[in-house]
């Protein structure tokens, strides 16, 4: 069969993905609308093979990488879900304590995926914690589609207390110089957004693509990096209204609209994956933690 080519896909598979991936429809009615789209020689198993993750062969710095230390810890969330997995990373040849960095997975918990991005933000010269919300539930499964289910399982905003807590543990970490930032990922850019309200010596956050705080906003003291797939309807509908109270309270922030991309284009294990415009995101997500963290 041929290679399914981005390109060849029509926009409403993506569309249809993103609701699928944040609840809003069922695996079965997603299967019967995927099949609209299972034309010219395109069927549903391959659409479906297509919008996938694939962990196996998409992961950047492998967890023995030679140049980190990258070994799981556990931290105790007392407002949360009590005790907390996180996978920490740190350069190994690190001569001075670093400016720490939370890294906060999707709607489906610490997948292989976020652990990539906890080593390459170590990799980047960090010292990174990437928590593992599902921890009371077992920790992460294996697929999305059951780590989605069990994260529904959980209340968000006790989720939050979990990345709370993780800040406090990493911001005391006697490798970590006490100077911690956020980035979070969907799901964890709404965390990342939630915790510049929730913690005021938080010194950074990166939300990718995550929903906005409706309320609080003059609490903020950390500056903001934002970034958005121009594609992304669901998510970017609430930023003008965010953009108003963060201007109105004279907040420090930096949003950038990425054309042509949809919601979780950073995430390179699914065909969303949009490598010039993820790099891009990365690279000024790292040159903003060096500056704000220094």
């Amino acid at each position: 069969m041929k290679a399914i080519k981005k390109e060849d896909i029509d926009q409403g598979v993506f569309d249809l993905y993103d609701d699928y991936a944040h609840n809003r429809v069922s695996r079965r009615l997603f299967l019967d609308k995927l099949s609209t789209y299972a034309v010219g020689g395109l069927t549903v198993s391959s659409l479906l093979g297509f919008v996938s993750p694939d962990y196996i062969k998409k992961i950047q710095i492998k967890q023995e990488d030679p140049r980190l230390t990258s070994t799981f810890i556990e931290y105790n969330s007392e407002k949360g879900g009590g005790i907390i997995k996180g996978l920490l990373s740190r350069p190994v040849d690190a001569k001075e304590k670093l400016p720490g960095i939370i890294v906060v997975h999707e709607n489906r918990g610490l997948n292989p995926h976020i652990e990539d991005v906890g080593r390459r933000a170590g990799l980047a010269g960090f010292i990174s914690l990437a928590p593992d919300a599902l921890t009371p539930l077992g920790g992460y499964p294996g697929t999305d589609d059951e780590g989605r289910e069990l994260q529904r399982k959980r209340d968000r905003n006790e989720m939050l207390e979990d990345f709370i807590a993780a800040f406090e543990y990493l911001k005391k970490h006697p490798e970590c110089n006490g100077s911690v930032g956020v980035v979070g990922f969907c799901f964890g850019g709404w965390i990342s957004n939630m915790m510049a309200v929730k913690v005021p010596t938080l010194k950074a956050a990166v939300p990718f693509y995550g929903g906005q705080p409706k309320e609080d906003i003059d609490k903020i003291n950390a500056p903001l990096l934002l970034h958005f797939g121009a594609l992304d309807k669901r998510v970017n509908a609430g930023w003008p209204d965010y953009e108003i109270a963060l201007k109105a309270n004279s907040k420090e922030y930096e949003a950038h609209f990425y054309k042509d991309a949809n919601h979780g284009f950073h995430n390179d294990t699914t065909p969303r994956y949009d490598r010039e415009d993820a790099e891009l995101a990365w690279k000024r997500t790292i040159a903003f933690f060096k500056e704000k963290l220094s």
